[in-house]
């Protein structure tokens, strides 16, 4: 083993956390998708403990090399964990070798069920609404303000879960896995289908111009349905939406397809 036996440096944990928080997609393949990256950020590791162990090195970053795929961000935590780890390795600590890699195949699923609920199910949706609402005249501020604030709020979840899972270490998997990942992941896909249903009711705009007979007259479909089932055909879009993608396995732009032939033939019809 390798005379250095310091632990790792603040500069080093950063240097570990931005090789995997920028590249976890830049490099990727059917066999090891985020795997590449994950192995790229702890080259630097295996040059400070393992210099002069050839045999060590290559173990090391043949185990940071297996198959891995999580949500990025809230991943971290992994990231942080195995850091932990691989450093108490390093220091000739009572670890086995195995474990990381234990570790990364146990909590890869959880995290990326926690992650998917906070990034994609509560924060983006949230983002996109605002920065619609601030393009919708045309301005450019709309997109502009979602690549910045998504920029920062990114990288500032993936930093703290790094470090936080690099504290505890192997401790945190009572709070990732079993019932407790169950009911945060339970909690957050509720969260986050308030925060679409929300969304979808102030963004998506449908409404009909046929006219029903009531009594002589013939009055506003539209109107009966503010009075009393307010926003029902953005809904029945919505649900429809989600009975493509569910059910029908369809792909976003199918459904995107679907949609604008429906809107385009109401239309023509006289119906929206």
């Amino acid at each position: 083993m390798s005379q250095t036996k310091e632990r790792l440096t603040k500069k080093e944990l950063r240097q570990i956390w931005a090789r995997w928080g920028f590249t976890h997609l830049s490099s990727m393949s059917y066999e090891k998708l985020q795997a590449h990256a994950w192995a790229y950020s702890y080259i630097p590791f295996a040059k400070k403990y393992y210099s002069d162990d050839p045999e060590a090195m290559r173990r090391l970053l043949v185990r940071q090399s297996m198959f891995y795929n999580t949500e990025p961000q809230t991943g971290q935590i992994i990231n942080g964990i195995v850091a932990s780890l691989e450093e108490e390795i390093a220091m000739g600590g009572d670890v086995p070798e195995e474990m990381p890699i234990n570790i990364k195949a146990t909590l890869m699923g959880p995290l990326a069920g926690i992650g998917d609920s906070i990034i994609q199910g509560i924060i983006v949706p949230i983002l996109l609404s605002i920065g619609m609402g601030l393009a919708s005249g045309g301005s450019v501020v709309g997109p502009l303000f979602y690549i910045v604030s998504y920029a920062l709020i990114g990288p500032t979840i993936s930093y703290l879960c790094f470090h936080n899972g690099y504290k505890l270490g192997i401790n945190a998997i009572d709070v990732i896995i079993g019932e407790n990942a169950k009911r945060i992941t339970d909690a957050f896909n509720i969260l986050g289908v308030m925060v679409v249903g929300g969304l979808a009711a102030g963004n998506v705009a449908l409404t009909t111009k046929l006219e029903i007979p009531m009594g002589d007259e013939l009055s506003s479909l539209q109107a009966l349905f503010d009075s009393n089932f307010p926003k029902i055909l953005p809904l029945i879009m919505v649900l429809l939406s989600w009975w493509m993608i569910s059910k029908k396995r369809m792909s976003a732009t199918k459904i995107i397809i679907v949609l604008t032939v429906i809107s385009a033939v109401g239309v023509v019809l006289g119906v929206f």
